[in-house]
């Protein structure tokens, strides 16, 4: 154990690596995450092909509200476009933005390594995987309004999952190192498969690579309705192990020592993480960087202490990813570029400037 650091104090969350003595301003760092996730949503609402003004929509979202009217001068097209059209969009890419970035803060909590991300351990490549096969075999099937592709990517990611925490636990523990190579291995192989299928079946190329590069232009309330049952809970999960993440960030020989069950602790925080991003990835395809540049550059700015990390993390990470769908539907009117170059373009420059910074935490 670390002189002059009792152990009480290491399992509330005051890591004795950085010697926290409070906590960390958490409400002010959130309060302008909100503001920003604010902006940045009613501006995506407003722009498109179609352009509403901002006050319109803004009566549009209020006209919901019980007890609230709306003017006679407001386009019946205005009114669809922003509710049928656009606010689903928006908060899809919302929660796949705050889910990508909780996932990712998580692995990075859970592996310390700042570089991982929530598509480590296969999840991505699964998903890719098992929607390709969906598509090539021209399938044509729902279950409960959705198409067979989300499900099956579902189904794919978590499957991916299951393989590389199998391969890599022996016994009865499954350390961070193995899982990162048993997840590389699994991801390579699923990648390999996945362009094979896709050069035995060029017709269907197109449609095969707008799911891997992920995108939101056929969301809907319904794609929404099926994410939410597996972010919302994981997101309770993880948030309430922020404490007890902060004492994964020692070596794990003394996390038990402070009392701490590692390996049911790694198994909670992982499973929540992968459900959640296995769910998003299926609606969405795979973007890239959301999971890694968010938490990451969060831990640049304001500390490691994951009871503050994780709450701002889902909130710019929603802001985040809703303004790079804004660019991707707007930079190249009519047409619309994915999504996951635009997150490419945007955090891989803000990432490098960080680190050019030289802040460590």
């Amino acid at each position: 154990m670390v002189a002059g650091v009792r152990k009480s104090d290491a399992i509330r969350g005051e890591a004795p690596v950085a010697r926290q003595t409070r906590r960390p301003s958490l409400w002010p760092r959130l309060s302008i995450g909100c503001a920003a996730l604010a902006v940045v949503s009613v501006v995506a609402l407003a722009m498109g092909p179609a352009d509403v003004s901002l006050e319109a929509t803004v009566r549009i979202l209020a006209s919901h509200l019980p007890g609230v009217g709306i003017s006679q001068d407001v386009s019946p097209a205005w009114r669809n476009i922003i509710w049928e059209v656009r606010l689903p969009r928006v908060l899809l890419a919302g929660v796949v933005g705050a889910t990508l970035a909780m996932a990712g803060a998580t692995y990075q909590g859970v592996f310390r390594n700042p570089l991982a991300d929530p598509y480590l351990i296969g999840v991505a490549t699964g998903a890719n995987l098992a929607a390709t096969i969906v598509i090539v075999s021209d399938a044509d099937v729902s279950a409960y309004g959705l198409s067979l592709l989300p499900l099956a990517a579902f189904a794919g990611a978590l499957t991916s999952v299951v393989i590389v925490y199998g391969v890599a636990r022996v016994g009865g523990a499954a350390p961070g190192t193995t899982l990162i190579l048993a997840g590389v291995a699994l991801s390579a192989l699923s990648t390999a498969i996945t362009a094979y299928l896709m050069l035995k079946n060029t017709t269907n190329s197109v449609t095969i690579m707008s799911a891997v590069l992920g995108g939101f232009n056929t969301a809907t309330w319904v794609k929404l309705a099926w994410v939410l049952p597996y972010a919302i809970p994981a997101a309770v999960v993880i948030l309430a192990h922020g404490r007890i993440l902060n004492v994964l960030s020692l070596d794990e020989q003394q996390a038990r020592q402070l009392g701490i069950d590692v390996e049911r602790t790694k198994v909670i925080l992982l499973g929540a993480a992968s459900l959640a991003a296995a769910a998003v990835v299926s609606v969405s395809g795979t973007i890239g960087f959301v999971g890694l540049i968010v938490p990451h550059a969060l831990r640049l700015m304001w500390g490691p202490d994951n009871r503050a990390l994780l709450p701002v993390a889902i909130v710019l990470g929603a802001a985040f990813l809703i303004g790079a769908d804004l660019a991707a539907r707007t930079i190249d009117e009519p047409s619309e570029i994915p999504v996951g170059i635009i997150t490419a373009f945007c955090g891989v420059p803000f990432f490098l400037y960080l680190l050019r910074r030289g802040r460590v935490y």
